[in-house]
């Protein structure tokens, strides 16, 4: 299944409280609950002014579809080709 990165600007991302980033998550787990199991968030990375989530899904239409009904931006999407880690020096 295919992995996806999805870049999404939100100005503050980085100020936001936990109480706030708890109210975000629950939001996206109740959008992923009504599209099925197809599509699975991964985690996410918040800086100052971009949240960068990692999605697995069938398409990147789905995550669009995640995205308009959570009420989240999904500025760009980008589907992963290979990865790399220390690991693979070795």
């Amino acid at each position: 299944m295919p992995k996806y990165v999805i870049e999404r600007e939100l100005p503050g991302a980085g100020r936001l409280s936990a109480a706030e980033r708890k109210a975000v998550a629950q939001k996206s787990n109740g959008v992923l609950r009504t599209l099925g199991p197809q599509i699975q968030w991964v985690e996410s990375y918040f800086t100052d002014d971009k949240i960068y989530c990692v999605y697995i899904a069938p398409s990147d239409e789905l995550i669009r579809q995640h995205a308009k009904e959570g009420g989240f931006p999904a500025n760009k999407i980008s589907e992963v080709r290979a990865t790399v880690d220390p690991t693979t020096a070795d």
